[in-house]
């Protein structure tokens, strides 16, 4: 036999396998049967059964968020603050490197200021990890502020934990 052949094909086999889906379940995985299965062999059954919590299972992660609004003079200062308020971990996804992001809108709905606006970011995937009673802080300013009624728009840009907070304020 080929034995450069059998080589590579072992090779892409084991890639495939190492770089494969993998489970995010707390439950062990089994791998199912090969054999087929045939229509005769299996048994109908009376009702879907819907998988029940367990006595012991652990606690969800929960986020709290505030949108803290500071107005001096002409600066406006916008404070986002991300707790982790559950009962275990969270894991924060970011599918780019903009983690957050300020908006300011005007009384009539229009954007004047956005804190991401002429900024570029990665285009890497990145992970935040959230401990119980653990908070993210993050701020900007914006101080091209003129009189009139505004709402600051903060957004946490996670996938899987995604938040917006909104504040008004009055600019003197």
């Amino acid at each position: 036999m080929n034995t450069r052949l059998i080589i590579s094909l072992l090779c892409a086999g084991a890639l495939a396998f190492a770089c494969g889906p993998r489970s995010r379940s707390d439950a062990p995985t089994t791998l199912a049967s090969a054999l087929p299965l045939h229509a005769s062999t299996v048994k109908p059954t009376a009702a879907p059964t819907v998988p029940r919590k367990k006595a012991n299972a652990k606690p969800d992660a929960r986020l709290a968020t505030k949108l803290n609004v500071t107005v001096a003079h002409s600066d406006v200062r916008l404070a986002l603050d991300v707790k982790n308020v559950g009962g275990r971990h969270a894991e924060l996804t970011f599918p780019s490197g903009q983690a957050y992001d300020f908006v300011v809108v005007d009384s009539a709905g229009r954007e004047v200021w956005r804190w991401s606006g002429g900024r570029m970011f990665t285009s890497g995937v990145q992970n935040k990890q959230l401990g119980v009673g653990d908070m993210l802080q993050v701020s900007e300013s914006w101080d091209a502020a003129k009189p009139g009624h505004y709402t600051a728009i903060a957004t946490l840009k996670s996938s899987n934990f995604p938040v917006e907070e909104r504040v008004d304020f009055i600019m003197q």
